[in-house]
């Protein structure tokens, strides 16, 4: 899977992730589109480039995207060589013969470097279905690179899928569960200047983590000025709460203070806070685990509630915010 293709360069503008069918919609430019051969180069590295097949005693002149060469470089035959390159070296380099100056060849540079190790990490949020697995490169390459993974599970090589939509994750069955054998991740990156490989092990049971709860809803309870009711879902990724129960921890606090309370549930999605203060705003929030093996969720999004308050209460601070507004307006 690469994350890059080579650009096309027109008009000095650079484009990437090039698509064919644009190019009737592009405005007319004097520079013809030309796509160069790739060549890739290692930054900080001595660069030379070769036009075509032309011998040592060829003269030639080198442009990039068409205009005259103005980084320090050395022409010897047809040679062009380029000192201690680094990204601003990148373009589309363009040979001409002398004198007549015809065109010989085209070379897009491309200055990078080679992959090197990653972290990985996997997670199971849709146990006992599958697990996702997920690396990040701590050093960039600058050039198109591809990953190639390995899973490994009892001396057996599992089927890797790519994810749809992160570049840097695959999707991998279980084989079995309750399995006591490790797994076993190799993710190697490869590009034109080189290749690293970084591995991961884990056993079943520390990688499964369940998503936040969902629709989590707290209202107040009528004349019971301390008393929340809150409700959630189960996360709707969890493919079987019935074989594979879930338990809850929910947390909350009055908007003005920063301190949490917090409750552990078996398997119920509501709960009553019996303890709030009276005509506070609370702020509520739900983690969920399963009841057996792996770590909690994330906490849910936070939603916000505010104990009862009487029609008599609400009626008297509406009267002392009025009065108060009258006699502030009257000074």
């Amino acid at each position: 899977k690469w994350d890059g293709v080579p650009m096309l360069w027109f008009c000095t503008l650079t484009y990437s992730y090039f698509n064919v069918s644009l190019l009737n919609s592009l405005p007319v430019c004097p520079v013809l589109f030309t796509v160069g051969r790739n060549q890739y180069e290692k930054m900080g590295s001595d660069v030379t480039m070769l036009c075509g097949s032309l011998d040592n005693s060829t003269s030639v002149t080198w442009k990039v995207n068409g205009t005259d060469v103005r980084a320090p470089h050395r022409v010897e035959g047809p040679r062009l060589m380029l000192p201690k390159v680094n990204s601003s070296h990148n373009g589309l380099y363009s040979c001409f013969q002398n004198p007549h100056g015809e065109r010989r060849d085209s070379i897009n540079l491309r200055i990078g470097l080679p992959p090197r190790e990653m972290s990985i990490t996997c997670r199971s949020n849709t146990y006992p279905k599958g697990f996702y697995c997920s690396w990040q490169e701590h050093y960039p390459t600058f050039i198109p690179t591809m990953f190639e993974v390995d899973v490994q599970h009892n001396q057996r090589s599992l089927d890797v899928q790519d994810d749809p939509v992160h570049k840097n994750r695959c999707h991998v069955r279980f084989p079995e569960v309750f399995s006591s054998f490790l797994y076993h991740v190799n993710v190697t990156a490869v590009n034109a200047l080189g290749k690293a490989s970084s591995t991961f092990s884990f056993e079943e049971s520390t990688i499964v983590k369940p998503d936040p709860p969902e629709r989590v809803v707290a209202t107040p309870v009528r004349n019971n000025p301390r008393r929340l009711e809150v409700s959630w879902n189960s996360p709707s990724t969890w493919p079987d709460i019935n074989s594979f129960p879930l338990k809850y921890f929910l947390r909350y606090r009055p908007l003005i203070r920063e301190q949490w309370q917090h409750v552990e549930l078996s398997d119920s999605t509501t709960h009553t806070i019996t303890d709030a203060y009276a005509g506070k705003e609370y702020i509520i929030q739900v983690a969920a685990k399963d009841t057996e093996i792996g770590t909690w969720s994330d906490w849910s999004v936070a939603v916000h509630a505010t104990t009862w308050i009487s029609e008599i209460t609400s009626l008297l601070k509406w009267t002392l915010s009025s009065q108060v507004r009258t006699l502030l307006a009257s000074q």
